[in-house]
């Protein structure tokens, strides 16, 4: 743990001397949405293999730049694509963004992934705040040393995401003509899909949609004392009477397309803060 803060404290003051302004809020786009989430005004970017210790996307759908620039006049840093457990990285290395913005100030992080819908209710290109959380990934980025700087031995979780950034975002949906879900998501490991009987499961358990990451930072940001806001893109239905077959080239259309969505969602969210 002494050398991973080292190298957070290392990333975080390289990127401190080239802001002209520490971000308020965090955002981390999903697959297929780091082409339309973008602030009002740039003011740096930086390409993620140029960031000293950053880990670099290997996913299609995940451009690897760090942007920051104001969104309704907030500070913000925007991730365009993010890390997951299945492309062999550690929990630790999935969560090393949310630690930087934790350095640089960030206290209110907005999570966006692309998930697949298991609530029938759902339809495909929905949008779901997400409510809470069911981790099945087997991973955990507080196992180890408590670094007691970053937050306390053992979160509170029962309210990791946020009820009033929730409000906000429905308020926010309503100002914009979207009809929000609302639900519970589950974190997989992955990278295989779920088969008929894992889908049964889940829907046993409580989920609502199903994805391959937020889980490990949402953790990470609630230890750090963030409010947290997670927006899942319902990009396909897992029907396991039925079942249809999902192709990454699938999720990021449907990804793409609603995208903009999204970024309005976000824009109007931040927005709404500001009033408040």
């Amino acid at each position: 743990m002494k050398n991973y803060k080292l190298k957070v404290i290392k990333t975080a003051d390289f990127l401190k001397t080239r802001i002209k302004k520490p971000p308020r809020i965090g955002i981390v786009t999903g697959t297929g949405q780091g082409h339309s989430i973008e602030p009002d005004e740039i003011t740096e970017s930086f390409e993620y293999k140029n960031i000293p210790n950053f880990p670099v996307s290997t996913v299609r759908g995940h451009t690897g730049r760090l942007v920051f620039g104001s969104v309704k006049n907030s500070s913000a840093v925007i991730m365009h694509g993010r890390f997951h457990l299945y492309e062999g990285y550690s929990s630790l290395d999935v969560t090393f963004p949310i630690r930087i913005m934790q350095q640089l100030g960030v206290r209110i992080l907005i999570l966006s992934n692309a998930a697949g819908g298991i609530n029938t209710e759902f339809n495909t290109g929905d949008i779901m705040v997400i409510s809470d959380h069911i981790n099945l990934t087997g991973e955990n980025p507080l196992v180890g040393p408590n670094e007691a700087s970053w937050g306390p031995r053992f979160p509170e979780m029962t309210q990791a995401y946020d009820k009033d950034l929730a409000g906000l975002a429905e308020s926010a949906g309503k100002e914009a003509g979207i009809n929000l879900k609302k639900g519970v998501y589950a974190g997989l490991r992955g990278p295989s899909l779920e088969t008929p009987a894992e889908i049964r499961f889940l829907k046993t358990i409580g989920a609502d949609a199903v994805g391959f990451s937020t889980i490990q930072e949402v953790i990470a940001a609630v230890h750090s004392g963030m409010k947290v806001l997670g927006l899942s893109t319902v990009t396909n239905i897992n029907d396991p009477d039925n079942p249809v077959s999902v192709t990454l080239e699938s999720v990021i259309e449907v990804a793409e397309s609603v995208s903009p969505k999204i970024d309005l969602l976000i824009h109007n969210i931040a927005g709404n803060m500001n009033e408040r």
